[in-house]
């Protein structure tokens, strides 16, 4: 119905108008006292009169009907319905899901349509995760993995935009799987009225609300698989929670109670992968008494199965990690430490071991004319170039590559060093480096990025002069003044912060733990250092019979990378008390340490996912970053990134050069498919050789989030109304709103006018009224 206004169209007749009614009037009152009959027939006679009389005299001024109505096809109006798997869900007793319910309602035979078209141009639109125009809404198949209700909505907006747009009816459950952030600005909005499908009541259901990874170094379970389970209707049921390879293959499960509050329940999952790099493994839950309709979850009494399970990605980095190890004699600690190492694929330990000394040169030792090493006499083909001087030390390589790998010893140059990914120094004085091979040393750790541990000796810290030298710069602990290291007894002790590494620790629970400090064997080896440094954490201790304590083991970052310090010099002590037939608590720690320096060193390929939470609609961005062999940003290479889908299919992606920052390639990848994606990014060089490969995974599951509430979000749907000045409409209700629409605001109206005297009603009426007042006269024999 439209608002008028009733004004007079000949208001110069008011006056003359009114004296003639008055008289008039006057006239008929006279002649109905003057009449002899009963007074109720004379008063509903004169009545009858007067009306006419009232109803001509209005004549007179003309009056009429004026208000405003939208131009007819001048404005826009928007249909935009949710096409979600969102709206496949049954309400409690209803046969019919939402969506069958909105497409009822969405015929183009429908009254309210068909009224809403007369007045303005309708435009239809469907959005999951994407927005697109419809002709009309038959084609609804809620079988969208996702709802970008603000980004359609903005979407919508912008298309339309300078046009006038008097409203858009919004059809969804108000589940978004964007964010309020991609809303445009409410400015630029008309108003929406939002049509809340879906009922209030409370379904049954089990639901994965989230799956967070963490991974540690602690060996035994270095994956930590975090779930948080939401509950609805499950009252004191048992819900089994699984872990599941791609496979589907259990690895592991729990069973949870739910209670009757529903509160979400939360479980850890902790686990070693079999395999490094990219893993994907699912988390489903379900109620006990539904596991044997698995296999049809269409069986399953629970308003949807789509929430139920969710995907965790899981990388165990790119290796082999290859360790440099350094030490100014042969002993134990290489020993163990290569043994522990053989039993990680991913780590490749090569040594460095001074055999002897430098010595000075003396022409006497030798036959006359030899400046060689006479150790090294008889050896072959090898000339004075080539052997060993009297002036150089004597090592061994053990686990080189090649015959070319550290033949000059220690590295001198970045690329021959850089190629590392961490550095042992054991029993080691300062006098076996250069400054520059000190300084290498430093730039390694703060520029590249890589790990540094130095173990305890009597040639190690202050007893190896590093005082006042680059790597006494970069150990967490002060290293200018010696002590002396008097003969007895230390136990090993771990603090709080200790406590809280995972690398640190070695059993599994913490009285099983502090069961295998106390039987440790004591140490007799330990360098004493004056303090630590700002900044480093001490997470082991030593403590003397006397109750005195030494720092232990002692960690800090430095630039880029991490280095570390371990003052007892004699840890092969710890393996010799150990079960023949037991595990090596050794070695183990041994393998978690290294793993501890290696986690973080970045590779001369590395890549990164970035995506838009808060609009799953938007493509996956694969950042590449390229470094040379001294750890440069490199510009001029090739990036290809190959990338697997969920359907199994390959696709192959360039990475153009970014125009921000100096060695990073971005390749963008666009799908609607849902599930894991695996990418691998090959970088060559200019010349053709390759310089590394790297994986990556990510997962896309907005059917996920979307169904993380079933009750429709009329929280959400009121708070958009009220922003846009519209209001909440109810399906059963479109007809009453669509009559309402011409009385709000429109941006494109137009007035009208509707004569009122001029209609024949009128004279109608008056006629009538003269005719009951005649009548009325007669039959009571009225003069």
């Amino acid at each position: 119905m439209i608002l008028a206004t009733l004004i007079w169209g000949s208001p110069a007749w008011l006056i003359p108008a009114g004296v003639i009614t008055i008289v008039v009037l006057g006239l008929v009152a006279w002649s109905y006292w003057r009449a002899a009959a009963k007074p109720s027939p004379k008063l509903i006679a004169a009545t009858f009169k007067i009306a006419a009389i009232v109803a001509l005299a209005a004549c007179l001024l003309e009056p009429l009907f004026s208000g405003m109505r939208p131009r007819p096809g001048a404005n826009l109006f928007v249909l935009i319905a949710d096409d979600s798997r969102s709206l496949r869900i049954r309400d409690a007793h209803d046969r019919a899901t939402r969506g069958d319910e909105l497409k009822q309602q969405l015929t183009s035979e429908s009254s309210w349509q068909t009224r809403l078209a007369t007045d303005f141009d309708l435009r239809r639109y469907a959005f999951d995760r994407r927005v697109h125009p419809v002709d009309d809404f038959e084609s609804l198949s809620f079988e969208g993995s996702g709802s970008v209700l603000f980004s359609s909505l903005s979407h919508v907006a912008k298309r339309l935009h300078g046009r006038p747009n008097a409203g858009m009816l919004l059809f969804t459950d108000g589940h978004s799987t964007d964010e309020l952030t991609q809303l445009a600005a409410i400015k630029d909005l008309p108003p929406i009225y939002p049509v809340v499908v879906g009922g209030e009541d409370e379904l049954r259901d089990i639901r994965v609300i989230q799956v967070a990874v963490s991974q540690t170094n602690f060996e035994a379970a270095p994956v930590t698989v975090a779930t948080e389970i939401g509950v609805a209707g499950i009252e004191g049921e048992t819900i089994i929670v699984q872990l599941l390879d791609e496979e589907d293959k259990e690895l592991q499960r729990a069973k949870l109670k739910g209670s009757a509050s529903d509160k979400s329940l939360a479980h850890r999952f902790l686990f070693r992968p079999t395999v490094p790099g990219i893993s994907f493994y699912k988390i489903r839950a379900f109620a006990e008494s539904d596991e044997k309709k698995l296999a049809t979850p269409e069986r399953i009494v629970e308003a949807t199965f789509e929430n139920n399970v969710r995907w965790a990605v899981v990388d165990r980095g790119g290796g082999p990690y290859r360790v440099l190890y350094v030490t100014g004699r042969p002993n134990w600690e290489f020993k163990f430490l290569r043994r522990a190492l053989q039993e990680d694929d991913e780590v490749d330990l090569v040594g460095l071991v001074r055999i002897a000394k430098k010595e000075p040169k003396f022409t006497f030792r030798g036959r006359t004319g030899e400046t060689t090493n006479p150790l090294f006499r008889g050896f072959g083909n090898q000339g004075d170039e080539q052997a060993e001087q009297y002036d150089q030390a004597v090592l061994l390589r053990i686990g080189t590559e090649d015959a070319e790998e550290l033949r000059d010893g220690f590295p001198q140059a970045s690329e021959e060093l850089f190629r590392y990914h961490a550095i042992i120094l054991d029993d080691v004085d300062a006098a076996n480096f250069t400054q520059d091979q000190m300084s290498l040393i430093q730039e390694f750790v703060s520029q590249r990025g890589g790990g540094f541990l130095m173990l305890g000796g009597r040639e190690s810290f202050a007893g190896g002069e590093y005082a006042r030298t680059p790597i006494g710069e970069l150990l967490p602990v002060y290293v200018d003044a010696a002590t002396t290291e008097p003969a007895e007894n230390y136990n090993l002790m771990l603090t709080r912060e200790g406590w809280l590494q995972p690398w640190v620790r070695v059993r599994e629970t913490e009285p099983s733990e502090q069961k295998r400090l106390d039987e440790m064997p004591a140490f007799k080896t330990v360098n004493r250092v004056r303090s630590i440094k700002p900044g480093a954490s001490v997470l082991a201790h030593i403590q003397t019979r006397e109750g005195e304590s030494y720092p232990a083991l002692v960690v800090q970052r430095f630039g880029k990378g991490r280095a570390a310090a371990s003052m007892v010099g004699d840890m092969w002590r710890w393996n010799l008390r150990r079960a023949e037939s037991g595990e090596s608590d050794l070695e183990k720690s041994w393998r978690q340490t290294v793993r501890w320096l290696v986690a973080d060193v970045p590779g001369r390929v590395g890549i990164e996912t970035h995506h838009d939470t808060s609009d799953p609609s938007a493509p996956t961005e694969l950042i590449v970053t390229v470094r040379d062999d001294k750890y440069r940003s490199l510009d001029n290479a090739t990036v290809v990134v190959k990338v697997m889908t969920p359907a199994g299919t390959e696709v192959m992606l360039p990475a153009e050069a970014s125009a921000e920052k100096a060695g990073t390639y971005v390749a963008v990848f666009s799908s609607r498919m849902t599930g894991p994606h695996h990418a691998e990014v090959v970088v060559t060089a200019e010349d053709g050789s390759e310089i590394g490969r790297r994986e990556a995974g990510w997962v896309s599951e907005p059917e996920t989030e979307e169904f993380q509430k079933l009750t429709p979000d009329r929280e959400l749907l009121e708070d958009l109304a009220a922003r846009t000045g519209g209001e909440v409409i109810e399906l059963d209700r479109l007809d009453s709103f669509v009559d309402s629409l011409p009385n709000r605001k429109i941006p494109v109206t137009e007035p009208w006018v509707y004569p009122l005297w001029h209609q024949w009603t009128v004279f109608a009426f008056a006629i009538g009224c003269l005719v009951g007042e005649w009548g009325l006269r007669r039959w009571n024999g009225l003069p």
